[in-house]
């Protein structure tokens, strides 16, 4: 038996922050005290606050790892290492690994989007498998509707393979996220390299794909979902069309609704609203969609995300605790509620039973410095 105690912190709890302790045993959360007091034996918070483990849904950091520069392939051992390490040092203590599920063959030209995700998925289960990452990872497979191979693709997961999210993912170009054409030249041609007439050709061929294959492949990733125990989600909402067709689908969350009424409507539908922490703290949407700022205000954001930069996601979690009032509330945003969202009901708030995934903060301004990670009791950061 081992135990551990975390004395005279702020503890977030579900009901909002007071002064207290934790003890933890065993890898769980064995007993909750209040008071400013600090044991024999007991680590001394000095007053930081002591909050769940933040969980991350969707993050494209692993990708970033792996193809460091353009076309610069890494070790995937020593990707995988190193994005299971930033994330620990931001406070994220589960993470849902990004992979692309859905793939455009070698006629396509474009040699960044042949197919990767069983290879990868099976060395992040690996690595996980050997003791070799320090954070809980499970997998997310962004579902992409506009490829040629996506059917193929997702039969090769079971059930066995962790996977927790299922995401729709229609990037059709003049649709959704880039219904502004001229965004997504700027994106496209900017990440890959594109000349204009790649771009057009790009264009032209998404189009196609979604006409081709759109019906079936939709259909075939809510199969997959329920097939393999997965939270459905859909990406870049629109329109209140879009959410109806999300909820007749069976969907849990919604990422990045891009407008006010597609947001409305997931509420509307009991769809939870997830926004991208950036998006918050940069105070607007580098696609010139709705700001999460403005959904936050509207009480129509429950979920926050990463995105992009893994550190923005405790940093943005407290901005929404400023905007509301609630320190607490704000930190349930990449706690309880993502938790929620995917059906884990072992973490994700300070209680008795639950695992022991903690960070220790302090603000700094409008930020926050770690002091303090823990994952099932065990300190890793």
């Amino acid at each position: 038996m081992t135990e551990t105690i975390l004395a005279n912190a702020m503890l977030v709890l579900p009901e909002g922050v007071m002064p207290g302790h934790l003890l933890l045993r065993d890898g769980l959360i064995a007993e909750i005290g209040t008071g400013r007091a600090v044991p024999k034996g007991a680590l001394d918070c000095a007053g930081d606050l002591l909050a769940p483990g933040l969980i991350e849904l969707h993050t494209d950091n692993l990708e970033r790892h792996i193809e460091p520069r353009p076309k610069v392939a890494w070790p995937h051992a020593d990707a995988i290492i190193a994005h299971d390490a930033e994330l620990c040092s931001v406070g994220i203590t589960t993470v849902f690994d990004a992979l692309r599920v859905g793939s455009i063959g070698a006629s396509g030209g474009r040699s960044d989007y042949r197919e990767y995700a069983r290879a990868l998925a099976d060395e992040i289960l690996q690595m996980r498998a050997r003791d070799g990452v320090r954070i809980s990872h499970y997998l997310h497979l962004r579902a992409e509707i506009c490829s040629e191979t996506l059917l193929e693709e997702l039969a090769k997961f079971g059930p066995e393979d962790r996977v927790g999210i299922v995401s729709l993912m229609d990037h059709t170009p003049g649709a959704r996220q880039f219904r502004d054409l001229s965004k997504l030249r700027d994106y496209v041609r900017k990440k890959h390299g594109l000349s204009e007439a790649e771009f057009l050709a790009h264009v032209e061929q998404e189009k196609a794909l979604k006409a081709r294959h759109g019906a079936a492949h939709e259909a075939g990733v809510v199969a997959a979902a329920r097939r393999l125990g997965a939270a459905l989600a859909s990406h870049d909402d629109t329109t209140p069309e879009h959410v109806a067709v999300s909820h007749g689908h069976g969907v849990r969350f919604a990422e990045f609704p891009t407008t006010f009424e597609a947001a409305q409507a997931c509420r509307d539908h009991g769809i939870a609203v997830m926004m991208g922490a950036p998006n918050l703290i940069r105070g607007g949407s580098h696609s010139g969609n709705v700001a999460a700022q403005a959904l936050a205000e509207a009480d129509l954001l429950d979920i926050l995300s990463s995105d992009y930069v893994p550190g923005a996601l405790l940093s943005a979690a407290l901005l929404l605790g400023d905007i509301w009032g609630d320190v607490a509330r704000g930190l349930s945003t990449v706690t309880a509620a993502p938790a929620q969202a995917v059906g884990l009901a072992d973490r994700g708030r300070i209680a008795p039973g639950l695992r022991a995934d903690l960070i220790r903060a302090h603000r700094v301004e409008r930020t926050a410095a770690l002091r303090g990670v823990w994952v099932r009791g065990r300190r890793v950061g």
